[in-house]
């Protein structure tokens, strides 16, 4: 098994993009406003000195920014990584049935879904798309999680104790990542979905012989 196919890829439709980049997001928190040239944290919280980084002659503008928009510069500094490193993705939300288990993840609008067909994925169904485990975040019921394991346990399938749904889980081949359920995602901000078959009950030779699936994880 390789690359997805025109046999094996199906595209479809879901509401429209409709999250932006950390940067375009939410002020985070109202940070004291820099004294002197901005920096680095400084120990004990000290403001430290020019010589942390030398923003050269974009300095007045960094200032300038943390003033009007009442940012620490760690703050800043993180609107700035973020809006590089999460680029071209949205931040999407979802959960299980029952609501205990709710995250966000930061994914693209146009997802790429993978269609198992191993024991278990038969099963329960289990399509799903890898992300780093950076860009996903458990915002609440990690106490209401269970996980199932089976055969090398590696995969952990979790899944909510109240209402049984598995809206994410970590697959065996991407243990430094999260698969996610693209069916327990919020409407609004999935654009397009490409589905991959993936001969799971050759899963050896399946995950071996793809080209990007290991890839899917990292950062």
């Amino acid at each position: 098994m390789g690359r997805a196919t025109a046999g094996s890829a199906r595209r479809s439709r879901r509401g429209s993009a409709a999250a932006s980049s950390p940067a375009g997001g939410s002020r985070r928190g109202r940070g004291k406003k820099a004294d002197g040239p901005p920096g680095g944290p400084g120990a004990q919280g000290q403001p430290p000195g020019p010589s942390v980084f030398d923003l050269g002659a974009q300095s007045g503008r960094w200032a300038a920014f943390q003033e009007r928009h009442r940012l620490s510069c760690e703050e800043a500094a993180r609107l700035l990584l973020d809006a590089y490193e999460y680029r071209g993705l949205v931040k999407h939300t979802g959960g299980c049935h029952c609501g205990a288990i709710r995250f966000e993840v930061w994914a693209s609008p146009d997802l790429h879904v993978f269609n198992c067909n191993c024991s278990i994925c038969t099963k329960k169904q289990n399509r799903h798309f890898i992300v780093p485990a950076s860009r996903f975040k458990l915002l609440k019921g990690a106490d209401n999680l269970t996980t199932y394991t089976f055969n090398t346990h590696h995969a952990q399938h979790t899944f909510c104790k109240t209402c049984g749904v598995q809206s994410f889980y970590t697959p065996r081949s991407n243990p430094d990542g999260y698969g996610i359920a693209p069916h327990c995602l919020d409407d609004g901000t999935v654009q397009t979905i490409v589905t991959e078959d993936i001969n799971g009950k050759e899963w050896e030779k399946a995950v071996k012989e793809h080209k990007t699936i290991r890839d899917m994880s990292k950062p």
